[in-house]
């Protein structure tokens, strides 16, 4: 019965398997050593240097490979010393070979030392051109040493004639875990407690960290973190462990703003405060009301103040209406960070004591629904730079209590506003039910004839009301321009390509072409963007909410519109260039003002893709570029995509940066080619910051060790974090570790065959283009034999 069994065993199909590999290896490898013969091999040069003590007799000896053809200029390295001493030769000058014999006895040096090489002098080139070694040497500062530690890249100035050195850090560390939701600018409570006075919303506002005291670690995603639920399914339900905060629904869950769903994901039904009964029949109210608010034409941008979860803004997306949601980070936390992971345009931002930091005339509506704003206080302040923003011509809807409600106290606010409107010289069109309906003038008829003496007084002629960067808010009437500016665009999506009249009061070198810069943008970044579609596949990204750091006159936005990528983009216009906002928001694209010194109002793991073009070139010059690069990893999603189009000479930098944050760096020509003065760089965040990766190598490595132990559901648990993980190109990023763990299997199942099973089934995860790319990232190089013989092992697999 026992040899009956053996018999058994080896007519079982693992056994055959098993047998059929291991003759088909053997075989192929034979032939591949018979047949290679006429191959090129790899020799190694080595030369023994010259002692100080015994003398140097140089030697020749014949090479299996004499004969051979070689090319060894790759293998010359490129610092060897120009005057060397030469071995003999082995074939003399008449054309007769050397003996073995001659060729291996010593031959003496010469009697006349060969004279000194000559020594190169090395300086600076004076004003005449020479070279010259008459140059100073600043002084020793011991202060500027390497720094190792976790921390931002620091630039000092030596206090000799303002000599700069810098020192970066190898590798950043991560926040401390309270830093989950850490906004640098609005959370800075150090700055906040020294507000003199927080009565009218200071501390609301921006108050950055001093120079020195800012983010300098990378931000961690929340435990159980996910990636976002792709759009238009976010629009109604996210993720819980990605914004793990409930407060919301306790709140406001009897009004329709957000409702747990499971144990893993919040639902948002759609309605609000004031539109409980969902956002598409309150913009159906709306239309009704004022027909000539036609949303997706005429009104393509609309600014909603007090915004909560954004559900006004997420239902005007599909009426082609792009929607600036704000609200500040007050106590109704994370709305904003809510809105941003269901993929609706949305910042933090309140009407405080400072301008807002959008262009004159640049909402066609602006909304705001029990938005919680006193508009009457301090000679209507805050409704002012409501006027500022709003487009002449737009509309204002207030839904709130004061409109509907008889109180007392109630119909003196109502009272209050009408009288301030009025001033205004707002015509109210329309007030049914809950909502009131104002209309701003189309120019300054209106203003001009007022009373004199009338508050508040229309503002300077000299005053710039696009002038939004840390500008206090003023008590005036920001004036229309006379020529219609800002009055006349095309309804949409006309608008989109139509250079817009205020393209004339940019400040711009060009005057004449300014039409024709922007065409030419406008043409320049479709062709890009629509090689990114074409070549990198950006329709597979999923990408949702996109940032243009530097974006010009939005021709990058206009261009993923044109390529029908289902995203909206963010364009931030800095402070260290022209501000061209008033083009984009013409265009009907969304932007902001911002200094990329500082750090940008949202919260962490707001964007799918950051697109920077051209700004570390400039922006250098005024902070670091890690400093930047930080914020940049702070806003963006895990597993985020980045796109930095810049010159060359900032490029080394940036990938180090990029590597010590964790992220994975491509350099790729453009398409002017490999000699052009500019280059992309291309990078991906890590999922969870490294802390992933450390987390499932652990993980994988405790399976693999367990198919040798023979443990039934390890290659179960395997092949599930292999599939999880390829979804973020794990598997590519760490070719050499997973063949590490493979061989360490292969050892295993010669030490226990009864796993060898589990070993092909691990193989078959592994796939055979997998296998092709890991041997190519380990330097291996296939010949004919070889891919033979892996192609029989995938067909027995």
């Amino acid at each position: 019965m026992k040899l009956l069994g053996n018999v058994d065993l080896l007519t079982s199909q693992t056994v055959i398997k098993f047998a059929a590999f291991i003759f088909i290896s053997v075989s192929f490898f034979y032939l591949g050593k018979h047949w290679s013969d006429g191959s090129r091999q790899l020799i190694f040069f080595s030369r023994q240097s010259p002692s100080a003590t015994a003398s140097y007799i140089p030697t020749v000896g014949i090479s299996p490979n004499f004969n051979k053809e070689f090319n060894i200029s790759a293998l010359i390295s490129a610092t060897e010393p120009e005057t060397e001493s030469k071995p003999v030769d082995p074939v003399k000058n008449d054309g007769k070979p050397v003996s073995a014999s001659e060729a291996h006895s010593p031959q003496h040096p010469p009697t006349t030392p060969p004279p000194p090489p000559v020594i190169k002098s090395y300086g600076i080139v004076d004003e005449n051109g020479t070279m010259s070694d008459e140059f100073e040497i600043g002084e020793f500062d011991p202060n500027l040493v390497e720094n190792w530690g976790n921390g931002t890249e620091i630039q000092e100035e030596t206090k000799t004639e303002g000599a700069t050195s810098t020192f970066r850090v190898k590798k950043f560390g991560l926040c401390d875990e309270s830093m989950r939701e850490y906004i640098p600018c609005l959370d800075n409570v150090e700055a906040i407690k020294r507000l003199k006075s927080t009565e009218k919303g200071e501390r609301f506002e921006r108050h950055c960290p001093e120079k020195g005291k800012g983010l300098n670690c990378l931000v961690p995603a929340p435990k159980g973190y996910r990636p976002p639920i792709p759009w238009p399914r976010s629009r109604d339900e996210v993720w819980f462990y990605n914004v793990p905060h409930t407060r919301l629904v306790d709140d406001k869950g009897g009004q329709n703003w957000i409702s747990k769903k499971g144990k893993d994901k919040f639902s948002f039904p759609g309605g609000g405060t004031q539109f409980i009964h969902g956002a598409d029949q309150y913009l159906n109210q709306i239309s009704k009301m004022v027909p000539e608010i036609t949303f997706g034409q005429h009104i393509r941008v609309v600014l909603d103040v007090g915004c909560g979860v954004a559900s006004f803004g997420a239902y005007l997306l599909s009426r082609n209406v792009i929607t600036m949601s704000i609200a500040p980070k007050d106590v109704h936390e994370n709305q904003i960070q809510f809105a941003l992971e269901r993929g609706v345009p949305a910042m933090a931002a309140a009407f405080a004591t400072r301008r807002l930091l959008y262009p004159s005339q640049a909402f066609d509506l602006i909304h705001c629904s029990r938005c919680r704003i006193n508009w009457t206080r301090d000679d209507g302040i805050l409704l002012l730079e409501v006027n500022r923003m709003l487009r002449a011509g737009g509309y204002f809807a207030w839904a709130a209590q004061p409109v509907y409600k008889h109180e007392q106290a109630l119909e003196e606010q109502w009272e209050e506003m009408l009288n301030l409107t009025t001033r205004l010289c707002w015509t109210l069109v329309k007030k049914e039910g809950y909502i009131a309906i104002w209309q701003k003038p189309f120019n300054n008829s209106c203003y001009l004839s007022r009373e004199a003496g009338t508050i508040p007084p229309l503002c300077d002629p000299n005053d710039d009301p696009d002038n939004v960067w840390y500008v206090d808010l003023k008590a005036c009437i920001s004036r229309i321009p006379e020529n219609g500016y800002g009055a006349n665009v095309a309804p949409w999506p006309a608008r989109l390509q139509t250079p817009p009249d205020r393209l004339q009061s940019i400040h711009i070198e060009s005057y004449i072409a300014r039409k024709e810069l922007f065409k030419a943008e406008s043409k320049y970044w479709n062709e890009i963007v629509a090689s990114y579609v074409r070549a990198l596949h950006w329709k597979k990204y999923k990408l949702r909410n996109v940032m243009d750091m530097r974006a010009g006159f939005g021709g990058f936005a206009a261009a993923m519109i044109d390529n029908q990528l289902d995203a909206w983009v963010l364009n931030v216009v800095p402070v260290s260039g022209p501000n061209t906002l008033p083009v984009i928001y013409d265009r009907g694209l969304i932007g902001v003002m911002h200094d990329w010194c500082e750090s940008f109002d949202t919260y962490p793991r707001t964007y799918d893709l950051l697109h920077a073009a051209g700004l570390f070139s400039v922006e250098r010059k005024r902070c670091n570029m890690s400093t930047i690069m930080l914020e940049m990893d702070r806003i963006l999603r895990p597993g985020g995509r980045v796109y930095i189009r810049d010159s060359l000479d900032v490029m080394d930098e940036l990938q180090d940066i990029a590597k010590a944050m964790g992220w994975h760096p491509t350099l790729r020509d453009t398409s002017e080619g490999p000699h052009a003065s500019y280059r992309i760089l291309t990078a991906k965040a890590s999922l969870a910051n490294d802390c992933f990766q450390i987390k499932y190598k652990s993980s994988i490595t405790g399976v693999l060790i367990s198919c040798s132990r023979q443990t039934g559901g390890g290659w179960r648990r395997t092949s599930d974090t292999l599939r999880f993980l390829e979804r973020f190109d794990f598997l590519s990023q760490n070719a050499a570790w997973v063949i590490a763990s493979f061989q360490t299997c292969l050892i295993g199942c010669a030490a226990h065959p009864i796993t060898c099973p589990r070993i092909f089934h691990f193989l078959s995860y592994m796939r055979l283009l997998h296998l092709a790319y890991f041997f190519k990232v380990l330097g291996v190089t296939f010949s004919s034999l070889n891919l033979v013989t892996l192609l029989l092992l995938a067909l027995l697999l």
